[in-house]
């Protein structure tokens, strides 16, 4: 089976030469947009799934330069025939001339594309190195002193898209993998309270299986947050805006505030000014100790309407004439 060269910019609609930043920007703008949880229409899934398999690797650097040199010399590679345990996946190719012998970084693009996840040996070594290590760390064909030893399987890395909702309240996930043989395992993930951003988790024997029937490597998954319409995320702390009209800044009054758990009352002083930030204490993310949360940061965000009525004119222009001795700009 050939693997086919996917063009992850054209996934995230980015240019070759998109930044970190506008990757990042394009990521989730396209991540909100096709999040199961916001819409529901068929294939919006799938989309999000190729979304996400996009920036696991655009938006890493090291995977990125990886990913750009292997699809500039995509078509200029050798076939490779698989080892035992891997058959059905013979005619995968590697970019450059590999002049009939295995490079280190040519044999685990291998194992990646055949885990699906960027597969990748936790010890260091090549995936060539590792599948045919035996349990004393010598070559496992034989050879002086015994026979094929048994050998561990491949611990996997991955990522996995998680909301602010199963953050706040914890809970679980039923996650597909594919496995080196072309099908696919369901597993069920359970996903901590509180757990932050790029935090990993390793769910033990849930990764490759061993090609001699030895224990099964670990999966290493690492959890995204989801960006949030509402709130953003800095470790255990929510930011948010509170968004104000000029008489409301001015004159200041009690708000309600939504928060993850319901509403609050906020109150705001008179004479608040654009950009000031007020901290609501524990209404952030939970820590992972006890009953301990975060806290919430509002930021006022003073709103002009775009248009304005003849009234409303008028009524700016009165305040203008009441507040004419008073100068920002001094």
């Amino acid at each position: 089976m050939s693997v086919k060269y996917k063009d992850y910019y054209e996934t995230l609609g980015v240019s070759r030469d998109s930044s970190a930043d506008e990757i990042k920007r394009a990521f989730r703008k396209l991540a909100q947009k096709f999040h199961p949880d916001m819409n529901k229409e068929a294939g919006a899934e799938d989309r999000f799934k190729e979304i996400n398999e996009a920036y696991e690797v655009l938006g890493d650097a090291d995977k990125r330069r990886r990913y750009d040199a292997l699809g500039a010399n995509w078509k200029a590679g050798q076939d490779f025939r698989a080892p035992p345990g891997f058959e059905g996946h013979e005619n995968v190719h590697f970019g450059g001339d590999m002049g009939g012998g295995f490079s280190s970084g040519g044999i685990n693009d291998f194992f990646e594309s055949l885990f699906g996840s960027r597969g990748r040996q936790s010890s260091g070594a090549s995936g060539f190195e590792e599948m045919f290590r035996g349990a004393s760390g010598h070559s496992g064909f034989g050879g002086m002193g015994g026979g094929a030893r048994t050998m561990r399987g491949q611990d996997v890395e991955s990522e996995l898209a998680v909301t602010l909702e199963e953050v706040f309240h914890g809970g679980s996930r039923r996650v597909s993998l594919q496995m080196p043989n072309g099908g696919t395992k369901t597993i069920e993930v359970k996903i901590p309270k509180g757990i932050t951003d790029g935090k990993t988790i390793r769910l033990k024997g849930q990764g490759g299986p061993s090609p001699s029937g030895g224990e099964s490597g670990d999966l290493l998954l690492k959890l995204r947050i989801m960006p949030h319409r509402e709130y953003g995320v800095d470790n255990h702390q929510l930011t948010k805006e509170l968004r104000l009209r000029p008489d409301e800044a001015a004159l200041g009054g009690r708000f309600d505030v939504k928060v993850m758990e319901g509403d609050v009352t906020v109150r705001v002083h008179e004479g608040a000014q654009n950009g000031q930030k007020m901290r609501l204490k524990g209404k952030g993310l939970p820590t992972g100790k006890g009953d301990a949360r975060g806290d919430l940061i509002l930021t006022i965000q003073v709103v002009i309407p775009r248009e304005l009525d003849e009234s409303q004119k008028e009524a700016f222009k009165s305040l203008g004439e009441a507040l004419q001795d008073f100068n920002p700009r001094e």
